[in-house]
């Protein structure tokens, strides 16, 4: 017991030196981070030199545009892909284009996602930069599809001498949970009209029906036609030789396959590949070789653009359309705030409205259909079209002076659902029971334990059938086409932009430029204008003190899984969503 005292001393003071020791340490930690936080705020400007290039390094997912990367998630998350911004992209290219310090383009394509009418739009203007005269030569050591299609225009394409090059064709494999929810004793109640509304066959059944399996064969053949036509076209193919190369399996086949195929030009370790672009900029053997990324061609200008009376508003809307305040995805009551400021703000002479979403709340989208035809009073508006602008996308875009979309842009869905879930089989299953004491015929309207019954499913579908009238109505005005005539083409089914282009759902191809230069036009505003993005991006520092932003795991599980992502979030938009949805499938899962 005597010794009681010394060890009691010897525990406090190890405690208190062991707290010491781990303060030091998170401090030395914290101010490490503080430190590279502060200089990533403080970085130099990027100098563009002389006799430079273009690396366009496509790895990780492509968005429409992303906010600039706070700091901690750069330093804690390093070795994720981080996600490009389309805008940041094109405008890196067109940058290059003009600027003569910039001599051609290196696409170094790793594993990027993208979406077809995405890759559109990158490779239209790398088609422009090449049209220049200047060069465009591309490496990798394993060629994605995406990435290849992209890679296929270059004046000279490379690849590892042991490397790999994709080329399959399109697939959807679309997931269903009929017999999950069967086991968890979950029933999903379904509302709707349209043949093609596909987007509750997962939860209803496991297999296709006839009429989602023959709007699916429709769209992918006719996105195949594109990709190939453009990639036999770049390698001077035949559509029906790069057909039997895709029948060939190429990502196991020899790279000397690849090249007698012609599907490159030559086989090049990155070293040899680097040479060899040296040799194009005249440069010796040892020399670094100038290159600017798109990230630094984003403080690469050729002249300072002022807002002016002759402004052109590009609106992103993204997402899945919801209802709220917040600026993630598309939710109404923020996106109606920011349409109503560009109404009054009387310098903006016409408004491109960038749309990417395959719809989502019936409720939300009525009310940006709204905002936008006031605005359209006012103002010309143009759809510009992103990788879909389908069901709810298509509301909001359908009463729009002039509708451009890519040729793979993914539209119409014209229809609407309601999916409630009943949990009856659940709690028998766990033993759980209710009861119910009501005043009035229908005050357990939606009660989640219990099927509904007759009266209540013949209300539920009237109402559905309710939307869908005004749905079609207000396609059948802005598009001015008679209602009978839209409804033949209506019934829920998706369409490509150029099938869309021929049943008078969509009234140009071409991407956001084309839709700019239709804008300009309609506000007669010749050549003089200056195009500004809305929302505005965050900046660095807003990005890290707003508390409404995805914490760190969220994102970095979105950067991994890229087009996964939205299945990952499958569940939370059930759990979220409105109970009436215009909406495209949840989950088209196109490869």
């Amino acid at each position: 017991m005597k010794d009681f005292p010394k060890i009691m001393l010897a525990s406090a003071l190890g405690f208190i030196i062991a707290n010491i020791i781990l303060s030091l340490i998170a401090m030395i930690f914290f101010f490490g981070l503080m430190g590279s936080v502060a200089s990533s705020f403080t970085s130099e400007k990027f100098v563009l030199e002389d006799n430079s290039v273009l690396n366009l390094r496509l790895n990780g997912p492509i968005s429409e545009r992303v906010a600039e990367e706070d700091p901690f998630t750069s330093l804690l998350a390093s070795d994720v892909p981080t996600a490009m911004g389309l805008n940041d992209i094109v405008s890196a290219i067109r940058k290059a284009k003009s600027n003569d310090r910039i001599k051609g383009i290196y696409i170094d394509s790793r594993m990027m996602t993208a979406s077809m009418a995405t890759l559109a739009e990158i490779r239209t203007e790398l088609q422009s930069f090449k049209e220049s005269g200047k060069f465009i030569v591309a490496y990798a050591d394993t060629y994605t599809q995406t990435g290849y299609y992209l890679a296929s225009l270059a004046d000279k394409v490379a690849i590892n001498p042991q490397g790999s090059l994709d080329l399959h064709g399109l697939a959807s494999m679309p997931l269903f949970f009929k017999d999950a929810l069967d086991k968890l004793g979950i029933e999903m109640q379904i509302f709707r009209v349209g043949t093609y509304k596909s987007a509750v066959e997962p939860f209803t059944q496991n297999e296709m029906s006839d009429a989602n399996r023959e709007q699916i064969t429709s769209y992918l053949n006719d996105a195949w036609r594109f990709l190939r036509d453009d990639i036999a076209a770049s390698r001077s193919l035949t559509p029906a030789g790069v057909d039997s190369l895709a029948n060939r399996m190429p990502l196991v086949q020899s790279t000397d396959f690849l090249l007698s195929s012609h599907l490159v030009d030559t086989l090049l370790y990155e070293t040899e590949m680097k040479d060899y672009l040296r040799s194009l900029l005249s440069l010796d053997k040892e020399k670094e070789i100038p290159s600017a990324t798109v990230a630094n061609m984003k403080s690469v200008t050729t002249k300072t653009v002022k807002k002016t009376d002759n402004t052109i508003a590009i609106l992103y809307a993204q997402g899945n359309i919801v209802s709220g305040t917040g600026s993630a995805n598309i939710q109404d009551k923020y996106m109606v705030n920011q349409i109503e400021k560009l109404r009054k703000d009387k310098e903006i002479k016409a408004v491109v409205f960038r749309i990417n979403s395959g719809g989502g709340s019936a409720y939300a989208s009525e009310q940006i259909w709204k905002a936008i035809t006031e605005l359209k009073k006012e103002k010309p508006v143009v759809v510009s079209m992103g990788d879909m602008a389908a069901s709810g996308g298509y509301y909001i875009a359908c009463n729009a002076d002039k509708i451009v979309a890519q040729p793979t842009t993914l539209t119409g869905s014209i229809g609407i659902f309601g999916m409630i879930p009943n949990f009856e089989g659940t709690t028998h299953k766990i033993g759980i029971h209710t009861d119910v004491v009501k005043t009035n015929e229908f005050s357990d309207f939606g009660n989640f334990t219990r099927p509904f019954n007759e009266q209540e499913r013949l209300l539920m579908q009237n109402m559905i059938e309710r939307g869908y009238d005004l749905f079609l109505t207000r396609c059948a005005e802005g598009r001015n086409l008679p209602k009978d005539s839209l409804a033949l083409y209506a019934e829920g089914r998706v369409w490509t932009g150029s099938q869309a282009k021929e049943i008078g759902l969509v009234d140009e191809l071409g991407g956001i430029e084309k839709a700019i230069e239709i804008a300009a036009g309609m506000a007669s505003l010749g050549k003089s204008y200056v195009v500004f993005e809305y929302p505005k991006m965050r900046s660095k520092i807003n990005t890290l003190l707003d508390r409404s932003k995805e914490d760190l795991a969220a994102r970095t599980v979105k950067e991994y899984l890229g087009e996964s992502y939205g299945l990952f979030m499958l569940i939370r938009d059930i759990r979220e969503q409105d109970y009436i949805q215009a909406r495209i499938p949840f989950e088209l899962n196109i490869h």
